[in-house]
């Protein structure tokens, strides 16, 4: 601690991690040091796929491998250090450490938040102007989009940070949680975060409700396309092509949701860690087979790489 005043200033913060659970160490380590070395094997060997594979170098897989990358990197802003605090007895962390991890973390949230409605767009471009797809979805615009979803979200990001970095923290300095997120930074605060909250609500809006504004237009349109079709299989199949995109968007919002507009006192606590370990951990491993697993394009793809190896 360091003294301002006739006050202390806290230098670093204690993360509790998993601490009702003191029998189950070893477990939840191995659980989740298998759920990090999967999500950055799948992820990687999806992007490899699609890096080598020219049949995949389409927009929907430029998008969808850039997705990848920003998993493994979303990950990997908590898992390491959530997998060392298992067996660290003093589970300290800086203040600048702790807020760095929430600049990233966040940046990366949003990122793939805006990500997601550019893939939503994609969706819509394929389906409702499929003539004009390649046209519209061109190299310039897909690299543009996705340079644009990264400068939004490390931006909203940064405004964070600044404000962050104008709170007090004066005692205590102990955190209910297994990385540093903003709610549980905010109740340390020893200044008044009233104008914190409302700047974080209006980026809420800005994110949250235009990307989900975004694909809720898109899929409104998609749908009405799908009901054009008069051949079953082509309902199916234009169906198909959109089902991993709303699940991937259904999770990914829906714990959201949980964890940010559920109230953070007494049970729900726990009930929240482990809703964030959906959120930070189990949905990037998911995302490359939620893409893949009924994708025959990928499957095809997956063929002739096994046929190349054998050969």
């Amino acid at each position: 601690m360091a003294w301002r005043g006739n006050s202390t200033t806290i230098t670093r913060f204690i993360l509790l991690g998993f601490y009702e659970f003191p029998k189950l160490t070893i477990v939840f380590f191995s659980i989740f040091l298998g759920i990090y070395l999967m999500t950055v094997s799948w992820n990687v060997g999806l992007i490899t796929l699609i890096r080598m594979d020219p049949h995949l170098h389409t927009p929907m897989y430029f998008f969808l491998s850039n997705l990848s990358f920003l998993d493994i990197c979303y990950i990997s802003t908590i898992a390491p250090r959530m997998l060392s605090d298992f067996f660290r007895t003093h589970k300290f962390i800086s203040f600048m450490g702790c807020t760095m991890q929430y600049f990233f973390f966040s940046s990366l949230g949003l990122t793939e938040c805006c990500l997601l409605a550019a893939m939503a767009y994609d969706r819509y471009a394929a389906i409702c102007n499929p003539l004009l797809y390649t046209a519209i979805m061109s190299p310039t615009l897909c690299r543009q989009m996705v340079a644009g979803t990264c400068a939004m979200g490390f931006f909203g990001s940064f405004i964070q940070l600044c404000a962050l970095l104008q709170l007090h923290f004066c005692g205590p300095n102990v955190i209910n949680h297994f990385f540093c997120d903003l709610p549980q930074l905010l109740i340390l605060s020893c200044t008044d975060t009233f104008f914190f909250q409302v700047m974080t609500s209006v980026l809420t809006v800005i994110f949250g409700l235009t990307s989900v504004l975004v694909i809720m237009v898109s899929y409104g349109y998609i749908v009405a396309a799908i009901l054009k079709i008069t051949s079953a299989k082509g309902r199916s199949k234009a169906f198909n092509t959109c089902a991993s995109h709303l699940t991937a968007v259904t999770l990914f919002f829906g714990s959201g949701i949980f964890v940010y507009m559920y109230p953070n006192s007494g049970d729900s606590l726990s009930q929240n860690k482990l809703a964030s370990v959906l959120y930070t951990l189990i949905i990037p491993m998911l995302n490359p087979l939620i893409y893949s697993l009924r994708n025959k394009e990928i499957k095809d793809a997956l063929s002739r790489w096994r046929k190349r190896i054998l050969s």
